[in-house]
């Protein structure tokens, strides 16, 4: 659906688009399915939007104002929806935060957004609220939506999410019109998110998206993309993250297709099979985590197991590369490749839960060339979207089978990619920003000359491919003046189903360096197969034997980099990298600053006596 076909005057909002699509489907489809207790409980479109208008008239009943945040803390769920829309409807502006955000970090983004509203899922998150209230002067409420064990609560802050769709009703029962003339004086322009940048390098900013910058990202992803009333989309990944956004709610409400929330964190796996999406997005620690369950599998299966799986996945992956270059396939080939289809991709692909899937994206960061050929060996035409918070999640993506391993694609419809003299990537779209809340400067910088900085280095290849090689902060030169990019060889060492993480190590040095985590999982079943002890993850990553093995996978990764970029050396991290510890951002992104700093000890030695 083009939200301009069915609002008047191209003047289309996200809650306005949320109201065309109620009249278009009502209780004839369903919009919303989440599992629990075990089972799948539906909403159809009329009942979204009926709690969204009680939501949206409760919070103007408890006195929200046009152009004020609701901050929105916890896990997908309906009800994040009804609040985010429901602040949108009132004229006010939603701010998502990490529901594994400390209290500090939850008191700046909310004193920050200038939230005057705080809608928390349960008694965890209201507790990181309460015990930084006093340093929050303009929060004026704090909205609950699970009060179970806060029985004993009696702030006057607090009130219930459905006490105040109650309050909504009761406006909506005196003011019959309230809603629909608070929706048609929204503008395109006005300010729908806040969303807060992951910060790798200092405090989160606060990107101002309107609802003409989410839409039209929307719109111009469906023309080369489409999707369809009838498609399912597991809906698993934080709300905050931009990406989350461009697909449950812009694309969802523009393509009318059922969103589906998981029971828990624990079951999205499961859940994932259960509902067999035809739509899924993950970053790539989720592919390489999938990839490496495959791998360790494989490990323990039968000899002739084994065999089978590695003569399939040369099909699979000359199959692919066939058709990813454009050349004929002989039918011999296509033979061979029926009875790999049928042997193990396609039953593979139902266990991972993919057996439906047809638009299958990575984003939010660049995914290994290693895992992308594993899922195009195993049918998967899995594609990489490229784009930032700034320009409303995507600028770039693969279309259909033209897909480079080594680029982004090209760019959507609407946008214009250019590389600078300097070698970084530049946009300019309708879905750039509106820039940084209270930070002029940085919105200046951000869009100087009328194009979005990236940050990100990059270049466009002869069929207007764009490749983007690292962050320009991030690409590095060796003391003699040879550069490289630590990206690049971190996504080979996490190929490894035995390497969580890593962090290159060279920047004015004499020769690369790493810190590389171990996949406690993978390492630990390792471990137990040859009779290793072990008991923590301390204890596991400085046995000797996982020395070796990490050694001869770093010695695997070496053979294909140029000399000049080859680790000569690495240390195992005695610990898992933590968010909560600010060594990674909430989206899992590495603060290498940080981590180059705290771990100097450990990377210093490494310098010593060159061999």
């Amino acid at each position: 659906m083009n939200p301009n076909e069915q609002i008047p005057g191209g003047s289309a909002t996200l809650p306005s688009l949320l109201c065309a699509q109620a009249r278009q489907f009502g209780k004839d489809k369903v919009a919303l399915r989440e599992k629990e207790f075990g089972i799948w409980q539906e909403v159809t479109w009329q009942e979204y939007l009926d709690n969204v208008k009680a939501f949206s008239l409760g919070l103007s009943r408890l006195g929200l104002r046009p152009g004020e945040a609701v901050s929105i803390i916890g896990d997908n769920r309906p009800e994040w929806l009804y609040t985010e829309l429901g602040a949108q409807a009132a004229g006010g502006i939603a701010v998502g935060i990490y529901q594994d955000s400390l209290p500090e970090q939850v008191r700046y983004i909310v004193d920050h957004s200038d939230s005057a509203f705080a809608m928390v899922e349960d008694q965890e998150q209201a507790d990181k609220v309460l015990a930084v209230k006093d340093r929050l002067p303009k929060l004026r409420k704090i909205i609950v939506d699970d009060l179970k064990g806060m029985r004993g609560y009696t702030d006057p802050l607090l009130v219930s999410f459905r006490e105040t769709q109650e309050l909504g009703r009761e406006l909506d029962a005196g003011e019959p019109r309230r809603f629909r003339e608070q929706v048609a004086s929204l503008k395109p322009d006005d300010i729908a998110i806040l969303a807060y940048t992951s910060g790798t390098t200092g405090l989160p900013k606060g990107s101002m998206l309107t609802h003409r910058n989410m839409l039209n990202m929307a719109t111009n992803l469906l023309a080369v993309d489409p999707m369809f009333p009838a498609d399912e989309f597991v809906s698993y990944l934080p709300f905050p993250w931009i990406g989350e956004q461009m697909m449950a709610v812009s694309c969802g409400l523009m393509a009318g297709f059922t969103v589906n929330f998981p029971e828990e964190v624990e079951t999205v796996r499961e859940n994932i099979r259960e509902i067999g999406p035809h739509i899924m997005l993950a970053p790539p620690r989720i592919w390489e985590k999938l990839c490496s369950a495959v791998q360790v599998k494989m490990q323990d299966a039968t000899p002739l197991k084994r065999a089978a799986y590695h003569v399939c996945m040369a099909t699979g992956a000359g199959t692919a590369e066939r058709k990813l270059r454009g050349r004929a396939i002989p039918p011999w080939w296509w033979a061979a490749w029926a009875i790999a289809e049928l042997a193990m991709f396609r039953p593979l692909r139902d266990k991972l839960g993919l057996s439906r899937a047809r638009s299958v994206y990575t984003g939010g960061a660049a995914l290994g060339p290693e895992i992308f050929s594993f899922f195009q060996a195993i049918g998967l035409n899995i594609r990489q979207v490229y784009g930032q918070t700034e320009i409303s999640g995507i600028s770039c993506l693969h279309r259909g089978d033209d897909v480079k391993l080594d680029t982004v694609g090209k760019p959507i419809p609407g946008t214009e990619i250019r590389i600078s003299d300097r070698g970084e990537i530049l946009s300019r779209s309708e879905s750039v920003f509106a820039g940084y809340y209270k930070d002029p400067e940085a919105t200046t910088k951000a869009k100087e000359d009328g194009w979005l900085h990236s940050g990100d280095a990059g270049l466009l290849d002869e069929d207007g491919h764009l490749i983007v090689i690292d962050r320009m902060k991030d690409v590095m030169q060796l003391s003699d003046g040879s550069k490289f990019s630590p990206q690049l060889i971190e996504n080979k060492l996490k190929f490894s189903p035995h390497i969580r993480e890593s962090v290159v190590i060279g920047k004015d040095r004499p020769y690369i360096t790493s810190l590389i985590q171990i996949d406690m999982e993978n390492v630990g079943k390792w471990a137990e197969d040859r009779q290793i002890p072990y008991t923590t993850f301390k204890d596991l990553s400085q046995k000797p034997e996982v020395a070796e093995l990490i050694a001869r996978e770093v010695e695997r990764v070496n053979k294909d980099l140029p000399k000049v970029a080859q680790i000569r050396r690495f240390v195992l991290l005695d610990k898992e990298l933590d968010a909560d510890d600010d060594e990674l951002t909430r989206t899992q992104k590495v603060r290498r600053v940080l981590i180059v700093e705290r771990y100097s000890h450990l990377i210093e030695p490494m310098y010593q006596n060159p061999q």
